[in-house]
């Protein structure tokens, strides 16, 4: 049997903790990362808020904006993990920075004209103190899907604790079972729609649109 061929991933990490402090989104993104690794793929995680990401839907938005560099990241994997935190049954605003900048992938074609995303993945990861993890995939899903990614089976990992509550994912002795065991699908999933995206990309439109 011929060895996988080799991916990559970018983790983004929109937690609203700028580093050094301690991030359960963060943890869980790299817990899929480390899942990836299983599967021959290398990943990078950035955080997100660390970075002068600047507020528009362009892939430029001028003079020392940290976007391009990042879009540059994205454009270059295979696999996107996003990760948010869940606020007001919302993903964070930093999340919804992310995907404001990514509309302008729309605008955006290859040579075959489809979009610059065509043939990558992204699948998600999501924690909070409240309920709102399928409300947060839904809306997320779709602005991914909008932009050209294409979303593999049981695409995202998420843990959500008690509403109100004061534990935070990072907080625990160790991840719940149930967790683990969607992280480790995620990956497997996600590596594996990646090959097949890789080996048989999408076809051009004949009117020249992805």
């Amino acid at each position: 049997m011929a060895a996988p061929t080799p991916l990559t991933a970018i983790a983004l990490s929109c937690t609203l903790k700028a580093s050094p402090a301690d991030s359960s989104t963060d943890l869980l993104c790299q817990q899929i990362l480390d899942a990836l690794a299983e599967h021959d793929v290398e990943g990078t995680l950035i955080r997100v808020v660390d970075h002068d990401v600047r507020p528009g839907v362009s892939s430029d938005e001028g003079d020392g904006d940290a976007w391009p560099a990042i879009r540059q990241e994205i454009l270059d994997a295979d696999i996107l993990v996003l990760g948010t935190p869940i606020w007001l049954g919302q993903p964070s605003s930093v999340c919804k920075r992310v995907l404001e900048r990514m509309d302008a992938f729309i605008s955006e074609t290859d040579d075959g004209g489809r979009l610059v995303s065509m043939d990558k993945v992204a699948v998600l990861a999501t924690v909070g103190n409240e309920d709102g993890a399928h409300a947060v995939a839904a809306a997320t899903y779709q602005a991914l899907s909008d932009v050209g990614f294409t979303i593999p089976a049981n695409g995202q990992a998420y843990w959500v604790g008690e509403a109100m509550g004061s534990t935070d994912y990072q907080d625990l002795d160790a991840p719940p079972e149930k967790v683990v065991e969607t992280v480790i699908d995620v990956a497997r999933n996600a590596a594996h729609l990646a090959r097949l995206l890789q080996a048989d990309p999408y076809p051009a439109g004949e009117s020249g649109e992805g």
